[in-house]
């Protein structure tokens, strides 16, 4: 995995400013530690990071390659896991090859197919081309947005980056926000509206997007989305082929010429891919897959099922790694980490975000990354099978907004009153989730039921999804781990997509489906446990840091945060402490010392990034 920038200008000379576009690269050298790249004509210069996974002589970008007079060169941050099946394809239409990496098939597959190379992909990528002789950029993303991309228009051309700080870096872009961006910030959170990136000039290249810049012009298209029909396969047939298309999946995920490891909860998800991955490893003979999991320290002592987070991980993970014969690692987080790491996880982020749920996931990724490179992950099962609560509360169903932001008006009440009346909290959720109502390909003939059903579904895949899915690459690249997520899948999630309700929900089981599909990898216990989220500490410790670090920012009259805050809210929060009714910051995952930790991380935001209000 790797980190890419590039800056394309009409009128000043690239050549001359080679160092703007290096000093782009630079602040995601975690991205890609292995080795750096640049690239600069006088209209175009393109910049790299690279992180080695396969091919470590041939893989070095940025990679030019002539056809027909054209020359074309590439900068690309991803893993194409049907690489070898598209080389084949190439070679048989005449094209030759001088690597055995994925980037240069990539290129290839472009300069063979165009933009129609795109439906032919199975990875997850963010790359730019350009075509030195039509002076056209070409720009694309992964179709479940796996990968970042952003990018900026310019007085006369437009700069891209993989993070939001390497478009920060040009000194064409100023860190300005305005109404919009408070409104994404304070009242969505971390669930942002697709497209967005919070700062008033940088947008976000949205999922299954690609782009072309010309001269004349911006043009940004989708190249991939949702599609629903009637979904003909028996409950036995549809278990059949999620098992079959998650195995591929899994197989093809596998490959790479460093360690690769697997993150375990011991919820189902997790479980099945390390069970695949296990199998596969057997197959070919390799030694016994590693895993990891995290728990925090006297999380026994204080847990409580609070009807989302119902038990401990650990037990299972036990049950699992040792089922499986795994070798497993533990990684023990305490308070102390999260509030070292706090600040840290916001710069791998740049803009305020999960809390301590970003914060442990940084220092796990920093464990795992001393024995492995790269590690699968379970993310996206819980939004393309149904397995969130809200598939099943009667009030999240019945809810005109997000399932997430039922309690919108309980977290508004931290905002100072000003800040309330000029972003209007309720109205921006309100329009922003008509937008993506407004999205949803329904079915002919569906009953209302299973209609609404659809949408929520909807809303998790192209929501609440990209928020983890940013999480897990901004905390574990941070780290210079690469995360791969076979449930990210196209082929699989296309599928599920169009399983009905009662099937997905087999047996009267969320994810019920899922589970008949994992019924002979894994013991019945494994399969049937209910689910429970990437944990979040509920040490009261952590309240009190967090608690303390508050305020003393409500009290530092220099503060940027103090103006956008109701201060006797949260001094009340405060000495409430931490057995006090909880605000869910962000859907049913965070509460009061999580809502404290947004803000400490909102207060650093504003005086890191140096954040003007326009």
């Amino acid at each position: 995995m790797c980190g890419i920038a590039g800056w394309i200008d009409w009128q000043q000379n690239v050549v001359a400013h080679q160092r703007d576009l290096e000093n782009m690269a630079a602040p995601m050298t975690c991205r890609g530690p292995d080795g750096s790249g640049s690239w600069v004509t006088p209209r175009a210069g393109l910049a790299h990071r690279r992180l080695i996974v396969i091919d470590p002589e041939g893989g070095m970008q940025p990679m030019s390659k002539r056809e027909h007079g054209h020359v074309y060169t590439i900068v690309y941050n991803g893993e194409l896991y049907n690489f070898q099946e598209l080389r084949q394809q190439l070679t048989a239409l005449g094209h030759t090859f001088r690597s055995r990496s994925d980037t240069e098939v990539l290129l290839t597959a472009y300069m063979a197919w165009g933009e129609g190379a795109l439906e032919r992909l199975n990875g997850i990528y963010a790359f730019a081309i350009w075509d030195s002789d039509r002076q056209t950029l070409f720009l694309a993303r992964d179709r479940l947005g796996v990968k970042p991309l952003f990018y900026a228009q310019t007085p006369s051309g437009l700069v891209f980056a993989s993070e939001i700080k390497g478009i920060l870096a040009h000194p064409a872009i100023r860190p300005e926000v305005d109404r919009t961006g408070l409104a994404e910030i304070f009242t969505l959170g971390p669930a942002r509206t697709p497209g967005h990136a919070i700062f008033r000039q940088i947008r976000e290249l949205r999922p299954g997007e690609y782009a072309i810049y010309r001269p004349s012009g911006l043009t940004v298209r989708p190249y991939w989305h949702l599609e629903s029909h009637p979904h003909p396969d028996s409950v036995e047939k549809t278990a059949e082929t999620i098992e079959a298309l998650l195995w591929d999946a899994v197989e093809k995920q596998l490959v790479a010429d460093v360690p690769v490891v697997t993150l375990l909860s011991g919820g189902l998800d997790s479980s099945l891919v390390t069970a695949m991955a296990q199998k596969a490893f057997r197959e070919q003979q390799k030694d016994a897959l590693g895993t990891f999991s995290i728990q925090f320290k006297d999380m026994a002592r204080y847990f409580r099922d609070n009807g989302f987070q119902t038990n401990l991980d650990d037990p299972w993970v036990t049950r699992v790694a040792e089922f499986l014969e795994t070798t497993h690692q533990r990684v023990e987080l305490d308070t102390p980490e999260l509030d070292e790491y706090l600040i840290p996880a916001l710069l791998a982020r740049d803009v305020p975000g999960h809390a301590d749920v970003d914060t442990s996931l940084l220092v796990f990724a920093q464990h795992i990354k001393e024995r492995a490179t790269v590690g699968l992950s379970g993310e996206a099962a819980d939004e393309i099978f149904g397995g969130y609560p809200w598939f099943h509360r009667a009030d999240a169903l019945a809810a005109h907004t997000f399932p997430w932001s039922l309690r919108l008006r309980d977290r508004i009440r931290v905002l100072a009153p000003e800040l309330i009346d000029y972003l209007k909290p309720e109205q921006y959720v309100q329009d922003r989730y008509d937008e993506a109502l407004a999205e949803v390909p329904h079915l002919a003939g569906e009953s209302p039921e299973s209609a609404r059903i659809r949408e929520i579904a909807y809303l998790s895949i192209t929501r609440f999804l990209p928020t983890l899915l940013e999480r897990k690459d901004r905390m574990t690249m941070a780290a210079s781990l690469e995360v791969r997520v076979p449930y990210c899948d196209h082929r699989l999630v296309e599928y599920v997509w169009n399983i009905p309700w009662e099937m997905k929900n087999y047996g009267g089981h969320p994810k019920g489906i899922l589970r008949l599909a994992a019924e002979r990898w894994l013991p019945s216990d494994v399969v049937y446990r209910r689910k429970s989220p990437y944990p979040s500490t509920v040490n009261p410790s952590y309240f009190y840091r967090m608690a303390d670090r508050l305020q003393a920012i409500l009290e530092d009259t220099h503060s940027p945060l103090r103006p956008l805050v109701n201060q006797t809210v949260l001094r009340n929060m405060i000495a409430a402490g931490p057995d006090a009714a909880q605000i869910p910051w962000f859907g049913q995952l965070m509460g009061n010392a999580q809502l404290f930790a947004f803000l400490i991380q909102t207060d650093a935001w504003l005086r890191h990034y140096h954040v003007t209000f326009v």
